[in-house]
Protein backbone atom coordinates (compact mmCIF):
# COMPACT_ATOMS: atom_id res chain seq x y z
CA UNK A 1 0.00 0.00 0.00
CA UNK A 2 2.83 2.87 0.99
CA UNK A 3 4.31 2.14 -2.10
CA UNK A 4 0.80 3.52 -3.96
CA UNK A 5 0.82 6.37 -2.24
CA UNK A 6 3.18 8.61 -4.37
CA UNK A 7 1.41 7.03 -7.59
CA UNK A 8 -1.81 8.36 -6.66
CA UNK A 9 0.01 11.76 -5.24
CA UNK A 10 1.76 11.92 -8.72
CA UNK A 11 -1.42 10.78 -10.70
CA UNK A 12 -3.61 13.80 -9.37
CA UNK A 13 -3.72 16.73 -11.19
CA UNK A 14 -6.31 18.37 -9.28
CA UNK A 15 -6.47 17.36 -5.59
CA UNK A 16 -9.97 19.68 -5.37
CA UNK A 17 -11.53 17.12 -8.04
CA UNK A 18 -10.07 14.11 -5.87
CA UNK A 19 -11.96 15.57 -2.88
CA UNK A 20 -15.05 16.46 -4.47
CA UNK A 21 -15.53 12.46 -4.78
CA UNK A 22 -14.67 11.66 -2.14
CA UNK A 23 -17.27 14.33 -1.08
CA UNK A 24 -19.91 13.36 -3.32
CA UNK A 25 -19.46 9.26 -1.99
CA UNK A 26 -19.44 9.61 1.81
CA UNK A 27 -22.61 12.43 1.07
CA UNK A 28 -24.43 9.05 -0.90
CA UNK A 29 -23.71 6.63 1.90
CA UNK A 30 -20.22 5.03 0.57
CA UNK A 31 -18.66 6.30 4.16
CA UNK A 32 -17.26 2.74 4.46
CA UNK A 33 -15.35 2.37 1.45
CA UNK A 34 -13.75 5.96 1.80
CA UNK A 35 -12.62 4.44 5.25
CA UNK A 36 -11.83 1.24 4.16
CA UNK A 37 -9.47 2.38 1.41
CA UNK A 38 -8.48 5.26 3.86
CA UNK A 39 -8.19 7.42 0.41
CA UNK A 40 -9.31 10.41 2.39
CA UNK A 41 -6.66 10.69 4.73
CA UNK A 42 -4.28 10.14 1.83
CA UNK A 43 -5.65 12.61 -0.35
CA UNK A 44 -5.66 15.19 2.15
CA UNK A 45 -1.79 14.05 3.48
CA UNK A 46 -3.13 12.76 6.70
CA UNK A 47 -6.28 14.78 8.00
CA UNK A 48 -10.11 13.65 7.93
CA UNK A 49 -12.28 15.35 5.49
CA UNK A 50 -14.52 17.78 8.03
CA UNK A 51 -18.00 19.21 7.23
CA UNK A 52 -19.58 16.69 4.84
CA UNK A 53 -22.86 16.56 4.83
CA UNK A 54 -24.25 13.25 6.27
CA UNK A 55 -26.37 11.16 4.40
CA UNK A 56 -30.06 11.47 5.38
CA UNK A 57 -31.96 8.23 6.51
CA UNK A 58 -33.44 8.74 2.86
CA UNK A 59 -30.34 7.95 1.19
CA UNK A 60 -29.22 4.98 3.45
CA UNK A 61 -32.52 3.08 2.92
CA UNK A 62 -32.03 3.47 -0.84
CA UNK A 63 -30.45 0.26 -2.24
CA UNK A 64 -26.88 0.82 -3.10
CA UNK A 65 -27.07 0.58 -6.84
CA UNK A 66 -29.72 3.99 -7.01
CA UNK A 67 -27.32 5.46 -4.56
CA UNK A 68 -24.34 5.10 -7.32
CA UNK A 69 -26.37 6.32 -10.15
CA UNK A 70 -27.53 9.73 -8.51
CA UNK A 71 -23.71 9.67 -6.73
CA UNK A 72 -22.44 9.59 -10.56
CA UNK A 73 -25.10 12.31 -11.83
CA UNK A 74 -23.43 14.43 -9.17
CA UNK A 75 -19.94 13.52 -10.51
CA UNK A 76 -20.40 14.87 -13.88
CA UNK A 77 -19.98 13.57 -17.27
CA UNK A 78 -16.73 11.14 -16.75
CA UNK A 79 -18.90 9.01 -14.17
CA UNK A 80 -21.81 9.58 -16.01
CA UNK A 81 -20.58 7.96 -19.12
CA UNK A 82 -18.87 5.62 -17.08
CA UNK A 83 -21.91 4.07 -15.53
CA UNK A 84 -23.40 4.18 -19.26
CA UNK A 85 -21.10 2.16 -20.11
CA UNK A 86 -20.84 -0.16 -17.44
CA UNK A 87 -24.95 -0.73 -18.31
CA UNK A 88 -23.78 -2.93 -21.16
CA UNK A 89 -21.24 -4.54 -19.75
CA UNK A 90 -23.28 -7.11 -17.09
CA UNK A 91 -19.39 -9.37 -16.90
CA UNK A 92 -17.98 -6.54 -15.01
CA UNK A 93 -20.60 -5.79 -12.68
CA UNK A 94 -23.77 -7.08 -10.96
CA UNK A 95 -27.44 -7.45 -12.88
CA UNK A 96 -29.03 -5.08 -10.68
CA UNK A 97 -26.28 -2.33 -11.21
CA UNK A 98 -26.77 -2.89 -15.01
CA UNK A 99 -30.42 -2.09 -14.83
CA UNK A 100 -30.23 0.50 -12.37
CA UNK A 101 -27.37 2.94 -14.76
CA UNK A 102 -29.63 1.84 -17.97
CA UNK A 103 -31.47 4.88 -16.75
CA UNK A 104 -28.69 6.77 -17.24
CA UNK A 105 -29.85 7.12 -21.53
CA UNK A 106 -31.09 10.69 -20.25
CA UNK A 107 -29.16 13.60 -21.30
CA UNK A 108 -27.81 15.87 -19.06
CA UNK A 109 -27.89 19.78 -19.09
CA UNK A 110 -26.37 20.81 -21.62
CA UNK A 111 -24.11 23.50 -22.24
CA UNK A 112 -25.34 27.35 -22.21
CA UNK A 113 -25.64 29.17 -25.71
CA UNK A 114 -23.35 31.74 -25.09
CA UNK A 115 -20.58 29.38 -23.97
CA UNK A 116 -20.64 27.18 -26.47
CA UNK A 117 -21.35 29.53 -29.28
CA UNK A 118 -17.44 30.52 -28.11
CA UNK A 119 -16.38 27.08 -28.41
CA UNK A 120 -18.30 25.97 -31.65
CA UNK A 121 -16.53 29.26 -33.34
CA UNK A 122 -13.15 27.78 -31.84
CA UNK A 123 -13.11 24.50 -33.22
CA UNK A 124 -14.16 25.78 -37.19
CA UNK A 125 -10.76 28.21 -36.24
CA UNK A 126 -13.33 31.35 -36.37
CA UNK A 127 -14.64 30.43 -39.91
CA UNK A 128 -18.01 28.80 -38.56
CA UNK A 129 -19.85 31.36 -40.99
CA UNK A 130 -18.14 29.82 -43.89
CA UNK A 131 -19.31 26.26 -43.02
CA UNK A 132 -23.16 27.26 -42.07
CA UNK A 133 -25.53 29.54 -43.00
CA UNK A 134 -26.91 29.27 -39.62
CA UNK A 135 -26.59 27.31 -36.13
CA UNK A 136 -29.50 27.11 -33.40
CA UNK A 137 -26.81 27.78 -30.18
CA UNK A 138 -29.88 26.08 -27.61
CA UNK A 139 -28.94 22.46 -27.94
CA UNK A 140 -31.89 20.37 -28.08
CA UNK A 141 -30.66 17.49 -26.66
CA UNK A 142 -27.16 16.89 -24.33
CA UNK A 143 -25.35 13.72 -23.83
CA UNK A 144 -22.69 13.23 -20.81
CA UNK A 145 -19.95 13.98 -23.71
CA UNK A 146 -21.96 16.29 -26.44
CA UNK A 147 -24.70 17.59 -27.19
CA UNK A 148 -26.34 18.40 -30.62
CA UNK A 149 -27.59 21.54 -32.53
CA UNK A 150 -29.82 22.62 -35.32
CA UNK A 151 -28.10 24.22 -38.06
CA UNK A 152 -28.27 24.91 -42.07
CA UNK A 153 -26.02 25.02 -44.37
CA UNK A 154 -25.34 27.44 -46.89
CA UNK A 155 -27.48 25.16 -49.69
CA UNK A 156 -30.42 25.09 -47.29
CA UNK A 157 -29.83 21.50 -46.52
CA UNK A 158 -30.70 21.57 -42.79
CA UNK A 159 -28.33 19.05 -40.77
CA UNK A 160 -27.25 18.24 -36.93
CA UNK A 161 -24.20 19.27 -35.40
CA UNK A 162 -22.86 17.06 -32.69
CA UNK A 163 -20.34 18.72 -30.61
CA UNK A 164 -18.00 17.35 -28.25
CA UNK A 165 -18.70 19.66 -24.64
CA UNK A 166 -15.61 22.40 -23.76
CA UNK A 167 -12.93 20.45 -21.85
CA UNK A 168 -14.40 17.67 -21.63
CA UNK A 169 -11.52 15.80 -22.86
CA UNK A 170 -9.67 17.12 -19.92
CA UNK A 171 -11.88 16.28 -17.63
CA UNK A 172 -12.27 12.84 -18.53
CA UNK A 173 -8.77 12.62 -18.72
CA UNK A 174 -8.04 14.08 -15.17
CA UNK A 175 -11.08 11.59 -13.87
CA UNK A 176 -9.62 8.51 -15.75
CA UNK A 177 -6.25 9.37 -13.59
CA UNK A 178 -7.74 9.47 -10.47
CA UNK A 179 -10.24 6.35 -11.20
CA UNK A 180 -7.09 4.28 -12.07
CA UNK A 181 -5.55 5.27 -8.96
CA UNK A 182 -8.21 4.62 -6.48
CA UNK A 183 -8.72 1.31 -8.32
CA UNK A 184 -5.43 -0.12 -7.57
CA UNK A 185 -5.88 0.35 -4.31
CA UNK A 186 -9.72 -1.35 -4.30
CA UNK A 187 -7.71 -3.60 -6.15
CA UNK A 188 -4.55 -4.31 -3.80
CA UNK A 189 -6.96 -4.09 -0.61
CA UNK A 190 -10.03 -6.33 -1.88
CA UNK A 191 -9.39 -10.42 -2.75
CA UNK A 192 -11.30 -11.98 -5.27
CA UNK A 193 -13.88 -9.40 -6.38
CA UNK A 194 -14.82 -11.74 -9.16
CA UNK A 195 -13.48 -9.11 -11.48
CA UNK A 196 -10.23 -6.56 -12.09
CA UNK A 197 -11.24 -2.82 -11.12
CA UNK A 198 -7.72 -1.63 -12.82
CA UNK A 199 -9.24 -3.74 -15.89
CA UNK A 200 -12.91 -2.24 -15.68
CA UNK A 201 -10.82 1.42 -15.80
CA UNK A 202 -8.77 0.13 -18.77
CA UNK A 203 -11.59 -0.59 -20.67
CA UNK A 204 -13.48 2.64 -19.87
CA UNK A 205 -10.81 4.55 -20.96
CA UNK A 206 -10.50 2.86 -24.43
CA UNK A 207 -14.14 3.05 -24.88
CA UNK A 208 -14.63 6.63 -24.13
CA UNK A 209 -11.62 7.82 -25.96
CA UNK A 210 -13.45 6.30 -28.25
CA UNK A 211 -16.55 7.73 -28.39
CA UNK A 212 -15.06 11.52 -27.68
CA UNK A 213 -13.15 10.82 -31.18
CA UNK A 214 -16.03 12.17 -33.20
CA UNK A 215 -14.17 11.33 -36.78
CA UNK A 216 -13.80 7.52 -35.57
CA UNK A 217 -18.04 7.97 -35.40
CA UNK A 218 -18.07 9.47 -38.82
CA UNK A 219 -16.39 6.84 -40.18
CA UNK A 220 -18.68 4.14 -38.53
CA UNK A 221 -21.60 5.83 -39.85
CA UNK A 222 -20.22 5.99 -43.61
CA UNK A 223 -18.73 2.52 -43.10
CA UNK A 224 -22.33 0.74 -42.20
CA UNK A 225 -24.11 2.71 -44.76
CA UNK A 226 -21.71 1.39 -47.56
CA UNK A 227 -22.31 -2.01 -46.30
CA UNK A 228 -26.57 -1.42 -46.32
CA UNK A 229 -26.47 0.60 -49.12
CA UNK A 230 -28.53 -1.89 -51.38
CA UNK A 231 -31.26 -2.45 -48.44
CA UNK A 232 -34.83 -0.51 -49.49
CA UNK A 233 -35.78 0.09 -46.64
CA UNK A 234 -33.13 1.31 -44.21
CA UNK A 235 -31.35 4.37 -43.93
CA UNK A 236 -28.41 6.19 -42.39
CA UNK A 237 -28.23 9.21 -41.95
CA UNK A 238 -25.53 11.06 -44.16
CA UNK A 239 -22.57 12.54 -42.99
CA UNK A 240 -20.53 15.65 -44.28
CA UNK A 241 -16.86 15.31 -43.54
CA UNK A 242 -16.06 18.84 -44.95
CA UNK A 243 -18.25 20.44 -42.32
CA UNK A 244 -16.94 17.71 -39.41
CA UNK A 245 -13.30 16.79 -37.15
CA UNK A 246 -12.87 14.72 -34.28
CA UNK A 247 -14.66 17.39 -31.46
CA UNK A 248 -17.66 18.39 -34.37
CA UNK A 249 -19.75 15.54 -36.62
CA UNK A 250 -21.96 16.90 -39.03
CA UNK A 251 -25.18 14.92 -40.27
CA UNK A 252 -28.41 14.81 -41.69
CA UNK A 253 -31.03 16.06 -40.25
CA UNK A 254 -33.53 12.89 -40.02
CA UNK A 255 -37.23 14.10 -40.40
CA UNK A 256 -38.97 11.19 -38.76
CA UNK A 257 -40.09 9.90 -35.12
CA UNK A 258 -37.65 8.50 -32.65
CA UNK A 259 -38.63 5.15 -31.78
CA UNK A 260 -38.91 5.75 -27.85
CA UNK A 261 -40.92 8.89 -28.24
CA UNK A 262 -43.64 7.01 -30.56
CA UNK A 263 -46.98 5.73 -29.58
CA UNK A 264 -46.70 2.01 -30.97
CA UNK A 265 -50.72 2.18 -31.31
CA UNK A 266 -50.69 5.34 -33.58
CA UNK A 267 -49.12 1.87 -36.08
CA UNK A 268 -51.01 -0.55 -38.19
CA UNK A 269 -50.28 -3.73 -37.10
CA UNK A 270 -48.54 -4.33 -40.93
CA UNK A 271 -46.55 -0.92 -40.12
CA UNK A 272 -45.38 -2.67 -35.93
CA UNK A 273 -44.15 -5.66 -38.06
CA UNK A 274 -42.17 -4.09 -40.59
CA UNK A 275 -40.86 -2.15 -38.01
CA UNK A 276 -39.54 -5.07 -36.09
CA UNK A 277 -38.75 -6.91 -39.15
CA UNK A 278 -36.49 -4.43 -40.48
CA UNK A 279 -34.98 -3.69 -37.63
CA UNK A 280 -34.22 -7.31 -36.39
CA UNK A 281 -32.60 -8.39 -40.05
CA UNK A 282 -30.42 -5.58 -39.77
CA UNK A 283 -29.07 -6.00 -36.79
CA UNK A 284 -28.66 -9.85 -37.07
CA UNK A 285 -27.29 -9.28 -40.16
CA UNK A 286 -24.82 -6.68 -38.74
CA UNK A 287 -23.52 -9.40 -35.85
CA UNK A 288 -23.51 -12.39 -38.07
CA UNK A 289 -22.52 -11.90 -41.17
CA UNK A 290 -20.93 -7.91 -41.53
CA UNK A 291 -19.43 -8.52 -38.64
CA UNK A 292 -19.29 -4.83 -37.47
CA UNK A 293 -22.68 -3.76 -35.77
CA UNK A 294 -24.39 -1.15 -33.84
CA UNK A 295 -23.66 -2.44 -29.89
CA UNK A 296 -26.96 -0.26 -28.71
CA UNK A 297 -29.89 -0.31 -31.11
CA UNK A 298 -32.29 0.79 -28.18
CA UNK A 299 -35.37 2.82 -29.18
CA UNK A 300 -33.85 6.08 -28.80
CA UNK A 301 -31.36 5.15 -31.53
CA UNK A 302 -34.15 4.29 -33.91
CA UNK A 303 -36.01 6.59 -36.26
CA UNK A 304 -39.46 5.28 -37.85
CA UNK A 305 -39.64 7.05 -41.31
CA UNK A 306 -43.32 6.65 -43.09
CA UNK A 307 -42.38 6.67 -47.20
CA UNK A 308 -44.53 6.59 -50.09
CA UNK A 309 -43.39 3.47 -51.36
CA UNK A 310 -44.53 4.49 -54.68
CA UNK A 311 -42.00 5.12 -57.30
CA UNK A 312 -42.33 9.15 -57.68
CA UNK A 313 -45.10 10.93 -59.70
CA UNK A 314 -47.21 7.22 -59.75
CA UNK A 315 -50.66 7.97 -59.06
CA UNK A 316 -52.84 6.56 -56.04
CA UNK A 317 -54.81 4.61 -59.39
CA UNK A 318 -51.78 2.95 -60.18
CA UNK A 319 -50.67 1.63 -57.12
CA UNK A 320 -54.22 0.39 -56.44
CA UNK A 321 -54.24 -0.63 -60.43
CA UNK A 322 -50.49 -2.40 -59.52
CA UNK A 323 -51.35 -4.06 -55.92
CA UNK A 324 -54.77 -5.90 -57.92
CA UNK A 325 -52.41 -7.08 -60.91
CA UNK A 326 -49.72 -9.62 -59.38
CA UNK A 327 -47.45 -9.43 -62.27
CA UNK A 328 -46.88 -5.71 -61.97
CA UNK A 329 -43.41 -5.04 -60.39
CA UNK A 330 -44.21 -1.07 -59.63
CA UNK A 331 -44.48 -1.96 -56.21
CA UNK A 332 -43.32 -4.47 -53.59
CA UNK A 333 -45.70 -6.51 -52.22
CA UNK A 334 -46.66 -6.03 -48.61
CA UNK A 335 -44.43 -2.47 -48.38
CA UNK A 336 -46.38 0.07 -45.85
CA UNK A 337 -43.67 2.51 -46.15
CA UNK A 338 -42.09 1.96 -43.15
CA UNK A 339 -38.35 2.70 -43.11
CA UNK A 340 -36.19 3.09 -39.95
CA UNK A 341 -32.66 4.86 -39.53
CA UNK A 342 -30.24 4.04 -37.17
CA UNK A 343 -28.24 6.99 -35.44
CA UNK A 344 -25.52 7.12 -32.88
CA UNK A 345 -22.79 5.55 -33.91
CA UNK A 346 -20.73 5.99 -30.83
CA UNK A 347 -21.15 2.56 -29.61
CA UNK A 348 -19.86 -0.04 -32.07
CA UNK A 349 -18.66 -3.62 -31.83
CA UNK A 350 -16.45 -5.68 -34.08
CA UNK A 351 -16.53 -9.37 -34.36
CA UNK A 352 -13.57 -11.29 -36.27
CA UNK A 353 -13.66 -14.04 -38.60
CA UNK A 354 -12.41 -16.18 -36.14
CA UNK A 355 -15.02 -15.40 -33.30
CA UNK A 356 -17.43 -15.75 -36.17
CA UNK A 357 -16.40 -19.55 -36.26
CA UNK A 358 -16.63 -19.86 -32.39
CA UNK A 359 -19.85 -18.65 -32.73
CA UNK A 360 -21.15 -21.19 -35.51
CA UNK A 361 -19.37 -24.01 -33.40
CA UNK A 362 -21.21 -23.52 -30.55
CA UNK A 363 -24.43 -22.82 -32.11
CA UNK A 364 -24.07 -26.13 -34.30
CA UNK A 365 -22.50 -28.00 -31.10
CA UNK A 366 -25.59 -26.88 -29.08
CA UNK A 367 -28.12 -27.91 -31.31
CA UNK A 368 -26.34 -31.51 -31.95
CA UNK A 369 -25.53 -32.03 -28.65
CA UNK A 370 -21.78 -32.43 -28.92
CA UNK A 371 -20.90 -31.92 -25.47
CA UNK A 372 -16.72 -31.06 -26.16
CA UNK A 373 -17.26 -28.82 -29.00
CA UNK A 374 -18.81 -26.60 -26.89
CA UNK A 375 -16.40 -26.94 -24.58
CA UNK A 376 -13.68 -26.39 -26.68
CA UNK A 377 -15.50 -23.02 -27.63
CA UNK A 378 -15.68 -22.28 -24.06
CA UNK A 379 -11.76 -22.63 -24.02
CA UNK A 380 -10.87 -20.75 -27.10
CA UNK A 381 -13.14 -17.53 -25.95
CA UNK A 382 -11.66 -17.35 -22.54
CA UNK A 383 -9.04 -17.49 -20.37
CA UNK A 384 -10.09 -21.20 -18.91
CA UNK A 385 -7.08 -23.42 -18.62
CA UNK A 386 -7.98 -26.97 -20.52
CA UNK A 387 -7.42 -28.86 -17.24
CA UNK A 388 -10.15 -26.65 -15.24
CA UNK A 389 -12.56 -27.41 -18.41
CA UNK A 390 -12.37 -31.26 -16.89
CA UNK A 391 -13.78 -30.66 -13.55
CA UNK A 392 -16.97 -32.61 -13.31
CA UNK A 393 -18.97 -29.43 -12.18
CA UNK A 394 -18.20 -27.30 -14.78
CA UNK A 395 -18.99 -30.20 -17.16
CA UNK A 396 -22.42 -30.79 -15.71
CA UNK A 397 -23.17 -26.57 -16.41
CA UNK A 398 -22.04 -27.16 -19.97
CA UNK A 399 -24.17 -30.38 -20.87
CA UNK A 400 -27.07 -28.61 -18.52
CA UNK A 401 -26.93 -25.13 -21.06
CA UNK A 402 -27.10 -27.83 -24.15
CA UNK A 403 -29.87 -29.37 -22.95
CA UNK A 404 -31.97 -26.45 -22.75
CA UNK A 405 -31.40 -25.23 -26.30
CA UNK A 406 -30.82 -29.03 -27.97
CA UNK A 407 -33.06 -28.99 -31.10
CA UNK A 408 -31.43 -30.91 -33.81
CA UNK A 409 -32.13 -27.95 -36.22
CA UNK A 410 -32.08 -24.37 -36.02
CA UNK A 411 -35.29 -24.05 -36.44
CA UNK A 412 -36.68 -23.24 -33.07
CA UNK A 413 -33.30 -21.96 -31.30
CA UNK A 414 -33.45 -18.25 -29.69
CA UNK A 415 -30.00 -17.28 -30.78
CA UNK A 416 -30.96 -14.13 -28.41
CA UNK A 417 -31.70 -16.83 -24.90
CA UNK A 418 -28.65 -19.19 -25.87
CA UNK A 419 -26.25 -16.26 -26.17
CA UNK A 420 -27.86 -14.90 -22.84
CA UNK A 421 -27.57 -18.47 -21.35
CA UNK A 422 -24.18 -19.03 -22.59
CA UNK A 423 -22.83 -15.34 -20.68
CA UNK A 424 -24.11 -16.44 -17.49
CA UNK A 425 -22.58 -19.97 -17.35
CA UNK A 426 -19.48 -18.18 -17.97
CA UNK A 427 -20.10 -15.78 -15.02
CA UNK A 428 -20.89 -18.60 -12.68
CA UNK A 429 -17.32 -19.71 -13.26
CA UNK A 430 -15.78 -16.74 -13.09
CA UNK A 431 -14.47 -16.50 -16.52
CA UNK A 432 -14.33 -13.24 -18.66
CA UNK A 433 -16.20 -13.31 -21.56
CA UNK A 434 -14.45 -11.16 -24.40
CA UNK A 435 -16.06 -7.45 -24.81
CA UNK A 436 -16.78 -8.31 -28.08
CA UNK A 437 -19.02 -11.04 -27.24
CA UNK A 438 -20.63 -9.29 -24.42
CA UNK A 439 -21.60 -5.88 -26.97
CA UNK A 440 -23.06 -8.83 -29.54
CA UNK A 441 -25.27 -10.32 -26.90
CA UNK A 442 -26.16 -6.77 -25.37
CA UNK A 443 -27.23 -5.78 -29.40
CA UNK A 444 -29.43 -8.82 -29.94
CA UNK A 445 -31.01 -8.63 -26.28
CA UNK A 446 -31.93 -5.02 -26.97
CA UNK A 447 -33.59 -5.87 -30.45
CA UNK A 448 -35.45 -8.72 -28.92
CA UNK A 449 -36.33 -5.87 -26.43
CA UNK A 450 -37.32 -3.69 -29.24
CA UNK A 451 -39.65 -6.56 -30.70
CA UNK A 452 -40.98 -8.24 -27.91
CA UNK A 453 -42.47 -4.03 -26.71
CA UNK A 454 -43.72 -3.13 -30.49
CA UNK A 455 -44.97 -6.54 -31.68
CA UNK A 456 -44.97 -9.04 -29.13
CA UNK A 457 -46.44 -11.62 -31.99
CA UNK A 458 -44.09 -11.41 -34.40
CA UNK A 459 -42.13 -14.50 -35.24
CA UNK A 460 -38.54 -13.81 -33.92
CA UNK A 461 -36.99 -16.30 -34.36
CA UNK A 462 -38.34 -17.16 -37.80
CA UNK A 463 -37.41 -14.15 -39.37
CA UNK A 464 -33.77 -14.17 -38.38
CA UNK A 465 -33.77 -17.99 -38.90
CA UNK A 466 -31.25 -17.37 -42.08
CA UNK A 467 -28.70 -15.09 -40.53
CA UNK A 468 -28.23 -17.97 -38.48
CA UNK A 469 -27.93 -20.64 -41.13
CA UNK A 470 -25.79 -18.31 -42.80
CA UNK A 471 -23.40 -17.82 -40.06
CA UNK A 472 -23.17 -22.01 -39.21
CA UNK A 473 -23.30 -22.61 -43.18
CA UNK A 474 -20.13 -20.34 -43.49
CA UNK A 475 -18.48 -22.37 -40.88
CA UNK A 476 -20.18 -26.15 -42.06
CA UNK A 477 -20.87 -25.98 -45.45
CA UNK A 478 -18.90 -27.61 -48.52
CA UNK A 479 -17.33 -24.32 -49.78
CA UNK A 480 -15.69 -24.06 -45.94
CA UNK A 481 -14.59 -27.49 -45.34
CA UNK A 482 -12.89 -27.00 -49.01
CA UNK A 483 -11.44 -23.90 -48.18
CA UNK A 484 -10.18 -24.99 -44.58
CA UNK A 485 -8.86 -28.65 -46.30
CA UNK A 486 -6.64 -26.43 -49.08
CA UNK A 487 -5.41 -24.21 -45.91
CA UNK A 488 -4.70 -27.11 -43.81
CA UNK A 489 -2.98 -28.61 -47.00
CA UNK A 490 -1.24 -25.02 -47.63
CA UNK A 491 0.08 -24.88 -44.63
CA UNK A 492 1.53 -28.33 -44.29
CA UNK A 493 3.10 -27.97 -47.69
CA UNK A 494 4.46 -24.80 -45.98
CA UNK A 495 5.70 -26.42 -42.60
CA UNK A 496 7.68 -29.44 -45.03
CA UNK A 497 9.47 -26.10 -46.95
CA UNK A 498 10.08 -24.57 -44.08
CA UNK A 499 11.53 -27.76 -42.36
CA UNK A 500 15.45 -27.64 -43.75
CA UNK A 501 15.76 -23.72 -43.25
CA UNK A 502 14.55 -24.25 -39.30
CA UNK A 503 17.34 -27.33 -38.96
CA UNK A 504 19.89 -24.86 -40.16
CA UNK A 505 18.66 -22.18 -37.68
CA UNK A 506 18.90 -24.70 -34.75
CA UNK A 507 22.05 -26.46 -35.87
CA UNK A 508 23.64 -23.02 -35.70
CA UNK A 509 21.85 -21.54 -32.06
CA UNK A 510 23.65 -25.00 -30.86
CA UNK A 511 26.80 -24.10 -32.40
CA UNK A 512 26.94 -21.09 -31.62
CA UNK A 513 26.22 -22.23 -27.72
CA UNK A 514 23.16 -19.83 -27.98
CA UNK A 515 20.41 -22.63 -27.25
CA UNK A 516 18.92 -22.21 -23.99
CA UNK A 517 16.49 -24.19 -22.11
CA UNK A 518 14.07 -23.04 -19.50
CA UNK A 519 12.41 -24.55 -16.92
CA UNK A 520 9.02 -23.78 -15.11
CA UNK A 521 7.63 -25.61 -12.14
CA UNK A 522 4.11 -24.96 -11.25
CA UNK A 523 3.01 -25.39 -7.20
CA UNK A 524 7.25 -25.75 -6.50
CA UNK A 525 6.65 -23.51 -3.94
CA UNK A 526 4.19 -25.61 -1.82
CA UNK A 527 6.67 -28.50 -2.24
CA UNK A 528 10.00 -26.09 -1.11
CA UNK A 529 7.62 -24.95 1.98
CA UNK A 530 6.72 -28.70 3.03
CA UNK A 531 10.45 -29.68 2.78
CA UNK A 532 11.36 -26.48 4.61
CA UNK A 533 8.75 -27.63 7.23
CA UNK A 534 10.21 -31.34 7.62
CA UNK A 535 13.94 -30.43 7.90
CA UNK A 536 12.59 -27.95 10.66
CA UNK A 537 10.69 -30.30 12.85
CA UNK A 538 13.91 -32.54 12.11
CA UNK A 539 15.98 -30.12 13.56
CA UNK A 540 13.90 -29.26 16.33
CA UNK A 541 13.25 -33.29 17.50
CA UNK A 542 17.70 -33.79 16.80
CA UNK A 543 18.17 -30.67 19.54
CA UNK A 544 15.15 -31.69 22.26
CA UNK A 545 16.23 -35.27 21.91
CA UNK A 546 19.67 -34.26 22.73
CA UNK A 547 18.69 -32.09 25.32
CA UNK A 548 17.05 -35.01 27.05
CA UNK A 549 19.51 -37.94 26.65
CA UNK A 550 21.87 -35.00 28.25
CA UNK A 551 19.73 -34.45 30.83
CA UNK A 552 19.64 -38.40 31.33
CA UNK A 553 23.30 -38.46 31.41
CA UNK A 554 23.77 -36.05 33.92
CA UNK A 555 21.23 -37.47 36.39
CA UNK A 556 22.71 -41.07 35.86
CA UNK A 557 26.42 -39.33 36.42
CA UNK A 558 25.30 -37.84 39.65
CA UNK A 559 23.48 -40.99 40.98
CA UNK A 560 26.52 -43.13 40.38
CA UNK A 561 28.29 -40.67 42.50
CA UNK A 562 26.44 -41.83 45.70
CA UNK A 563 26.37 -37.81 46.91
CA UNK A 564 22.57 -37.15 46.33
CA UNK A 565 20.74 -34.30 44.72
CA UNK A 566 24.43 -32.46 43.45
CA UNK A 567 25.54 -29.87 40.82
CA UNK A 568 24.82 -32.41 37.56
CA UNK A 569 21.44 -33.50 38.92
CA UNK A 570 20.32 -29.74 38.41
CA UNK A 571 22.22 -29.26 34.95
CA UNK A 572 20.29 -32.32 33.99
CA UNK A 573 16.98 -31.04 35.42
CA UNK A 574 17.58 -27.73 33.24
CA UNK A 575 18.94 -30.09 30.01
CA UNK A 576 15.42 -31.69 30.38
CA UNK A 577 13.35 -28.52 31.37
CA UNK A 578 14.65 -26.96 28.13
CA UNK A 579 14.11 -29.96 25.92
CA UNK A 580 10.59 -29.68 27.26
CA UNK A 581 10.10 -25.81 26.35
CA UNK A 582 11.37 -26.34 22.94
CA UNK A 583 9.14 -29.30 22.61
CA UNK A 584 6.20 -27.33 23.53
CA UNK A 585 7.06 -23.99 21.17
CA UNK A 586 7.61 -25.90 18.15
CA UNK A 587 4.00 -27.76 18.55
CA UNK A 588 2.49 -24.51 19.08
CA UNK A 589 4.10 -22.45 16.14
CA UNK A 590 3.24 -25.70 14.38
CA UNK A 591 -0.31 -25.47 15.12
CA UNK A 592 -0.64 -22.18 14.17
CA UNK A 593 1.52 -22.13 10.92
Amino acid sequence: MAARIPNLRRTLRNIKRAQDIITVLVRFGFTDIVQELSIDRLLLKGKRIVGIDKPGEEVTRQPHAVRLREAAVELGPSFVKLAQILATRPDLVPEDWTHEFAKLQSGVPPVPADEIRDHIDKLFKGKTHEHFKEIDYDSFAAASVGQAHRAVLHDGTEVILKVLRPKIRRTIESDIEIMRALAEIAESRFEDMGYSPTEVVEQFERQVMRELDFALELRSMRRMANAFADHPRLRFPTTYPEHSNKSVLCMERVKGTLLSDADYESFTDAERHDIVSIGSEVVFTQCFQHGFFHADPHPGNIFVLREDPRPAGEPESVRQDSEADPESPALPAGDTGIRICLIDFGMTGSIDPHTQELLADLVHGTVNGDLERVIDVVVALTDMKPLDAASRRFRADVWEFISKFQTGSLADLEMGALLSEFFQKLKRHRLRCPSDIVYLIKAITTIEGVAESVCPEFDLVGHVRPQIEALVKRRYGFKAVRRRVQNTSIAYAELVENIPRDLKAFSKMVQQEQLAVQLRHDGLEDLTDEIENASKNISFSLHIAALLVCGAILFLADAAGQKGFGVLSVLGAVSVALGGIVATYRAIQTTFR
